[in-house]
Order: structure tokens, then C-alpha cells, then sequence
């Protein structure tokens, strides 16, 4: 027997090499599988087997798949299912497979119209490959009329970037946690294939057990060497944000191809991509807030070679594949040395040599906290979700949810999708509905992660001032046993780039960050469901009680003023006299606004009439700061201080959750006092209302509608940050 089996296995090892050529577009036939790759695609094909890779970024994991695929095909098995997170980045890989005869279909929520059409395309045998992204997983219709037959069916399942399984990696997401189902209703002798670049010992042990649901046996893991001898990784220290802008516009040519600069904030992409394009630079920025049809062109243009660099947040993050990437430079540091390795992945898969620099930020720190302070809500506020929903008597949709708890829609969300996996609420037409079942809070492991959390953040401190081999620390964080020196970092070989910057760059890049003024949108419409809290307002808030665009100094997440600003307004920060500067930089603003579009000083024909006075909002926290900002407006502007908007004495604290929840802390809090009410009157026009900060807009507008019904003619806001 031992001989017709290793023959056996020797036609399937030349009928798989036989795919990768296509796949590869090697007309010559000599492509071939490497021994790891040819090992997986063995255990899945001959041995129908579930299997975890942990292989480095660009090993080849999407051959193993396709292979796998075509001759899992040839020998009558359904089709393959790949379920991954980013089907908009996998064009290319599509396209390969169609070139190995593999035809490939998505089910997504942009594609709903075809959803019948690709049902029975499978059916009929015609779908070779089904890319599906977990956010279906959850879907009702999805989950309760397709997954079944999908399950049923399904010849190979892959799950891509599955790091995403467990909440004790670095990029958790629940939707993912559905996929325990589906290992667990899959037909006996269906093999299982999940790929990841990013996975320590511990998110891999997690995984390979998350595989074994329904009582297979233990997976196979196989796992290769981190190292990637094309990266050349390297650390500068610069002084600050417009010493690391200077840098880029100065180096940015001399770095190899074309790449990616990331950066850890909407905010932050966009004001360095504005200055490298002012700078002579084809760049272009690509954010969670950019447009579908500005990525594509944004992705399009960096595939093809047309910018020199992407400037973007992790939104440009897993399964982006250009072989010739040359560069990845970060402009501040990720808070996690698993999600940094997996970032600088994208550089150097097809080509010998790629550059990795770090150029780490003071702001740095704020920014991990404040995406920190999103994690998993507490018990009482778990507790008081699923009360909420065991008493609606049916299901309640995350608008007719979010006024009742004090949670964030986005957190919300987040915290359903976990409580449906664990079995507590259930997702259904309609919203969402309590099941009744038990549940207990694991705080033992939300802790853990939390404490991983810390340990990463401190391990990132560590790796940019390490003065020991930069790629063996990150394949140490990753557990990997064959973690050496790689004798190609600053630290092993000597720095490839200086921290020079030239004196005209500097300039340029302190003007840029130094220029103040930030717009203030204001809100126009009342959040929906106030009425279920006791609270008669809805629909489109009256145009004489709303606020009209305003402004702000700058941003808490940009790394201009928001450097300057962070401090001020830190909780720990003693409560003082607004700064010297600070108050210039914000009379600068008013003055900018004044001669702007439409402004009061503007001389235009309709220009909006000058303000008659200023108005504080009182703070609990900031009191001497709002109060001394208002009176230094007052004095420069030449305008009346007219009072301040107030809270009740027996006012509640405005919590840190939802619109609705802090419409609610809101509601007859503010009060406008008799003395301001007629100084509003008297003076008959519109003022300027200073505060502090912005972080949703509802202190804004709630005080706006008090002023406009005690006679104020128009409401401006000015603060000095807004948060975002």
C-alpha cells in the first residue's frame, strides 16, 4: 500500500504544480509549489483536514486556496468558500484564479441584486470559488436562508486573516466569532483552511482550537519563519510633527517605488497628504472617511505607479497586494508590534529591497488611549442592554436602541455581535432580540486582553529605542522560534537615512501645521428616539434655535494644534487662564472668519451680520479657561461679555455615551439666566458662543436653541478643539 500512496500523492503533487503555472501565468511549466505550501495543500486535498498557516506575508497563501481549490473541484467537491474582510482588495487574486480556469463570484452588501443570480450559479455547479465578508455572517437573511445551504454545500472553506477570530489578537472582530457556527455545521471530511500573517503562539493556539468546533479533530498548524529578508527596518527620532512632515517632504523621493505612509488618524492623513502635494509629491490620502470610488482610484493609482505614495490609517491594511511595494513609513507609532508587522508587510513581497522607517510622535500615546477607551463596555452597561431588550416585547432596531443605553451606535454594534455569538441576544428582521439564555461576563479574559492591550503599547516603546535587531523583536512579539538578527535593520547594519531636514521644509511644514482654524459643523436634526426617554423633541431642529457653522482652533487628533491642545485640555491639566498664545491664535481665527465666505467682515452681499456680543458656555471642569477665553474675545473683538449659559445647581454630569444620553443629561440642565436673557434682547443680533470643546455637538446645540428662544439673532460657535 505504501507505494500506490506516495504514488497517488505524487500525481497530485504534479497535477497541483500544474495549477500554480496556470495560476502564475507560467506558460513554460516550470513553476512549483514550495514543500510548505505543497504540505497544506496535501493535508486539505488528500487528507481533507482543517488547517491553520501562520506564514509571513506574501508566502503564497492565496495559491495554497486556488490550488487547493481546483483539485478539490476535479474530483467533485463543491465550492470553495472564502470568507475575508477585504473582497474589495481582492480583485487581483480573482483574476489570477480566473486564469487557472477558477471562476469566482462575491455575496456582499453591494452586490444584494445578485444574490440570486450567484445562488444559482452555485447550484448549477457553476462557482468555483465564493468570497463572502464575515459582516454576512451576521446578516438574518444570510445567516438563515443561504448559510445553511451555503454550509451544506461548501467543498473547502478559508478563512482568511483569521487572527480576526480571537478577541486575544490585536484586530478582534466579531463578525468573525460567526464563523464557530459554520465550522460547526460543515459535513464531516469538509477541509478547512485559515491563513494569517499576524498571529503569536497564544491568538494561534486560540484559532487552531476555534477550528476544531464540532468535535473534528485537532487541526493541523502550520507554521513558518516571520523574517522578511527583503524589509531593511529602521527607527528616526525627529523633534516634532513639522520636523517629521520636513523629513518626508525632503526623503520621500529617495526612497525606492512607490509606497504607503501611515498614519494613525483621519486627521493626520489628510493635513500630510495636503502638504506633500504642496510640496511637489503625487500622493493621495486614503481613509476610513474617503469615498468607495476615491479608494478604488486611490488603490488603482498606487497598483499602477501613478502617485509615489498612499497616505493613509489602517484602513488601507489587510489583503492590499502590490508585489512591488518599496516603502512603508509610519508617521507615528500603531499601539501593537503584531499590527506594526503586519502594516510593513505590505512592502518588499515581489521585490529584493524595500525600506521600513518609523518616525514616532508625542502624540502618540493620547491617540492608543483614546482608541483604548473603546473596548468591551462594562458589565452594568451589558447588563442594562440586555434588560433593556428582554422588555421590549420585540425586536429593537440600533436606532430604537442606542437613546435606551449609554453607548455609542459603533460600540453598540460591537458589543451585540459578541452577545450573539456567546448566545444572549439573537439577530433577527427588525433589530435585535434578548434570548433569555444565561450569560455571565467573562471579566477574567476582558482583563487579560486589556493587560495585552498595555504590553503591546509597552512593547512599541521598546522597539522604537531598542538598540538590538528591530526584525527579530517583532518575530519575538510573533513567538516565532526561528527569530535571529537579520543583519539588514539600522540597528544590525547602521542607519540608511539621516534625520537632516532641510531649514526651507521646516518652514513650510511649521506654517502649515501652525495655521489655525478648524469649521464646526453644527447639528441640524435631533437624534431619533428621544421621545422613548421622556424627551419631546424629533425631527429637524427649527432654523432660528439652530446653530450656524462655527469654528474651532484645531483638532485633539491632528498634529498640528492638536499637539498644543491635548495638554491644555488633558483631565489632569490644572484649570487656568487661557495661554497667550492660544488666545492669539484663536482672535486669528475669528479675524480669518470675519473676511472669509460669507463672513461679517467680508463685504459681500450676504454676508451674515457681525456678532453683538459673546457668550460663554459654564464649565464644571474649565471654568477660569472658558471664562478667560470668552473675555479676551470680548476685549480684542470689541464686543460685550454678555453672560454665560449655566447648568443646574442639581444638574447631572453629561456622560461620555450617545446623542440621545446626552440630550437626556442635557435636558433642562442649561438654563439661560434672566440677566442674559435681557442682555439678548437689548442687544438684538448674533453672538459668538465660546467653550471649551466639541466632541459631538449636542452642549452646542442645546445651548444655541436656549439663546435663539431668549432673543439671540443667529448663534456662532468658536472652541478651541474639537475631538475627531
Amino acid at each position: 500500500m505504501e507505494p500506490m500512496e506516495h504514488t497517488s500523492n505524487a500525481d497530485l503533487r504534479a497535477q497541483a504544480d500544474a495549477v500554480l503555472a496556470r495560476l502564475v501565468g507560467d506558460t513554460t511549466g516550470g513553476a512549483r509549489l514550495r514543500e510548505d505550501q505543497w504540505r497544506a495543500i496535501e493535508a486539505l486535498v488528500a487528507d481533507r483536514r482543517r488547517a491553520l498557516v501562520v506564514q509571513r506575508t506574501g508566502w503564497g497563501k492565496s495559491a495554497v486556496y486556488f490550488v487547493a481549490t481546483s483539485l478539490l473541484r476535479a474530483r467533485g467537491s463543491g465550492p470553495t468558500v472564502i470568507v475575508s474582510p477585504l473582497l474589495a482588495l481582492m480583485r487581483n487574486q480573482v483574476e489570477a484564479a480566473a486564469r487557472a480556469g477558477i471562476h469566482a463570484r462575491t455575496i456582499n452588501s453591494a452586490n444584494t441584486e445578485e444574490w440570486d443570480a450567484v445562488q444559482a450559479a452555485i447550484a448549477a455547479g457553476e462557482v468555483d470559488v465564493l468570497l463572502v465578508s464575515p459582516e454576512r455572517l451576521n446578516n438574518p437573511d444570510f445567516r438563515d436562508q443561504v448559510l445553511p445551504k451555503l454550509s451544506a454545500a461548501t467543498g473547502l472553506l478559508v478563512v482568511d486573516e483569521a487572527h480576526c477570530i480571537s478577541d486575544w489578537g490585536h484586530d478582534f472582530r466579531p463578525d468573525y466569532r460567526r464563523l464557530r457556527t459554520m465550522l460547526g455545521e460543515l459535513p464531516p471530511g469538509v477541509p478547512v483552511l485559515a491563513t494569517t500573517a499576524t498571529a503569536n503562539a497564544r491568538v494561534t493556539a486560540d484559532v487552531a482550537d476555534q477550528l476544531g468546533t464540532g468535535g473534528t479533530s485537532d487541526a493541523l498548524v502550520l507554521r513558518g519563519p516571520l523574517d522578511r529578508e527583503s524589509l531593511s527596518l529602521g527607527v528616526l527620532r525627529l523633534p516634532d510633527a513639522a520636523h517629521r512632515m520636513a523629513w518626508l517632504a525632503d526623503h520621500l523621493d529617495d526612497l525606492p517605488g512607490s509606497g504607503i505612509v501611515y498614519t494613525l488618524t483621519v486627521a493626520a492623513a489628510e493635513e500630510v497628504s495636503a502638504f506633500l502635494r504642496q510640496r511637489g509629491h503625487a500622493v493621495a490620502s486614503y481613509t476610513g472617511k474617503t469615498e468607495n470610488a476615491e479608494r478604488q482610484q486611490a488603490e488603482d493609482d498606487l497598483l499602477g505607479n501613478r502617485v509615489k505614495a498612499l497616505v493613509a490609517t489602517s484602513a488601507l491594511g489587510m489583503g492590499f497586494d502590490k508585489p512591488d511595494l518599496g516603502f512603508v513609513v509610519h508617521l507615528g507609532s500603531p499601539s501593537s508590534p503584531i499590527a506594526y508587522y503586519q502594516q510593513v508587510g505590505r512592502a518588499g513581497r515581489g521585490v529584493e529591497h524595500a525600506e521600513v522607517l518609523l518616525l514616532p510622535g508625542k502624540e502618540d500615546e493620547a491617540i492608543w488611549q483614546y482608541f483604548a477607551s473603546l473596548a468591551f463596555p462594562s458589565e452594568e452597561l451589558v447588563r442594562r442592554t440586555l434588560d433593556v431588550l428582554a422588555r421590549a416585547g420585540g425586536p429593537l432596531s440600533l436606532p430604537a436602541l442606542e437613546p435606551l443605553v449609554e453607548l455609542r451606535r459603533s460600540r453598540l454594534e460591537t458589543m451585540l455581535k459578541v452577545l450573539d455569538v456567546d448566545g444572549a441576544v439573537h439577530r433577527v428582521k427588525g433589530g435585535w432580540v434578548a434570548t433569555g439564555q444565561p450569560w455571565s461576563y467573562d471579566i477574567e479574559r476582558y482583563d487579560w486582553v486589556a493587560r495585552q492591550r498595555s504590553a503591546e503599547q509597552e512593547a512599541m516603546r521598546t522597539y522604537a529605542s531598542t538598540t538590538a535587531c528591530r526584525m527579530e523583536f517583532l518575530q519575538r512579539q510573533l513567538d516565532d522560534e526561528d527569530a535571529r538578527p537579520c543583519g539588514r535593520c539600522d540597528n544590525c547594519a547602521g542607519p540608511r537615512f539621516t534625520a537632516d531636514t532641510s531649514t526651507a521644509a521646516v518652514d513650510a511644514a511649521r506654517s502649515d501645521l501652525g495655521r489655525a482654524g478648524v469649521e464646526v459643523e453644527p447639528r441640524r436634526m435631533w437624534p431619533t428616539g428621544l421621545p422613548a426617554i421622556g424627551i419631546a423633541l424629533k425631527g429637524r431642529i427649527p432654523a432660528g434655535e439652530q446653530a450656524s457653522p462655527g469654528r474651532a482652533l484645531g483638532r485633539l487628533s491632528d498634529i498640528g494644534w492638536g499637539n498644543r491642545l491635548r495638554p491644555l485640555l488633558a483631565p489632569q491639566t490644572p484649570d487656568a487662564a487661557v495661554p497667550d498664545d492660544v488666545a492669539r491664535a484663536v482672535v486669528g481665527v475669528l479675524a480669518d472668519w470675519a473676511k472669509g465666505p460669507g463672513g461679517w467682515a467680508s463685504g459681500a452681499a450676504d454676508a451674515q451680520p457681525r456678532p453683538v456680543g459673546v457668550v460663554t458656555v459654564a464649565s464644571r471642569t474649565r471654568p477660569r479657561l472658558v471664562q478667560s477665553l470668552g473675555a479676551r474675545i470680548a476685549e480684542i473683538g470689541r464686543l460685550p461679555l454678555l453672560g454665560s449659559v449655566e447648568y443646574a445647581e442639581d444638574a447631572p454630569r453629561v456622560p461620555r455615551s450617545n446623542s440621545a444620553q446626552r440630550l437626556k443629561a442635557l435636558d433642562g440642565s442649561l438654563t439661560v439666566p434672566p440677566a442674559l436673557a435681557s442682555a439678548l434682547a437689548e442687544a438684538g443680533g448674533p453672538v459668538l458662543l465660546v467653550d471649551d470643546f466639541t466632541e459631538t455637538g449636542w452642549t452646542l446645540a442645546v445651548a444655541a436653541r436656549l439663546l435663539g428662544r431668549s432673543g439671540a439673532r443667529g448663534v456662532l460657535p468658536l472652541v478651541l478643539a474639537v475631538q475627531g
